[in-house]
């Protein structure tokens, strides 16, 4: 079985556009004026039945929105650019690369400050000169690895950041190469949508409005009919059960 069609929120405005030219045309509009119902009516009747008007033309728009996901995918593909550098996640490695370059500055400068406050606390304390001046060399060292590798990280999350942006701001257009034929297909789809979909809709409508109400006594005679000859205990004059007294005979006749 085949997918439930469904029109998209994207395509609905083509669809009321549609909808707007077969109201305008001159067959729809001496139909309206005929029946006397107004266009917008009839308008908003055609807007409700967008899923079982539209579904007449659904071989058509299943091609056109085929082909537009096509050529969207393509200038993705095309735009798309992929990152390098430190903090490339797509590469086998980069989030190693990615935690070293954060946890490294940070490490150097840890032991950069035990070994100054080290050697400097010896020098002080006039202990051990030899190792004091050790330590104090390790530690202006290990501040040197550690404001270098902080200024390349800094760089490469700048970099990073600067590709990712260029990334995200390639406009989702078309393919050109696919554009001709993407709007062949879209005229195709309007086209069938109006002949098949939209301008049987209206005429439908348009008839149903057109016919007359069926009339109340039709087939069944009149629901209401006369009080004195017409009601249910009604036999005649002077008849029996017919809840009347017979009239006297007028004076002088026998």
């Amino acid at each position: 079985m085949g997918r439930p069609f469904r029109l998209g929120d994207e395509d609905r405005p083509d669809y009321a556009s549609a909808l707007d030219e077969v109201i305008a045309s001159p067959q729809i509009q001496r139909l309206l004026e005929r029946s006397g119902v107004p266009g917008d009516r009839l308008r908003v009747r055609g807007l409700a039945a967008v899923a079982r008007v539209a579904h007449a033309a659904d071989a058509e728009y299943r091609r056109y929105t085929a082909l537009r996901r096509q050529a969207r995918g393509g200038s993705r593909a095309a735009g798309a650019s992929p990152l390098s550098g430190p903090g490339d996640q797509e590469r086998p490695g980069a989030g190693v690369l990615a935690v070293l370059g954060v946890l490294t500055p940070v490490l150097a400068a840890v032991a950069a400050a035990t070994f100054l406050v080290l050697g400097y606390g010896l020098r002080l304390a006039e202990a051990l000169p030899a190792l004091a001046d050790t330590l104090v060399g390790v530690g202006w060292l290990s501040l040197g690895i550690a404001a270098a590798t902080a200024l390349v990280s800094v760089a490469a999350l700048y970099r990073t950041a600067a590709k990712q942006a260029a990334a995200d701001a390639v406009p989702d257009l078309p393919d050109a190469s696919l554009s001709p034929a993407l709007d062949r297909a879209r005229e195709v789809w309007l086209g069938a949508l109006r002949d098949r979909g939209i301008q049987p809709f209206l005429l439908q409508e348009l008839a149903g409005a057109a016919s007359p109400a069926p009339d109340a006594g039709d087939g069944g005679g009149s629901r209401f009919s006369s009080p004195a000859f017409a009601g249910p205990d009604f036999s005649g004059p002077g008849f029996e059960g017919s809840g009347t007294a017979p009239r006297p005979p007028a004076p002088g006749r026998p």
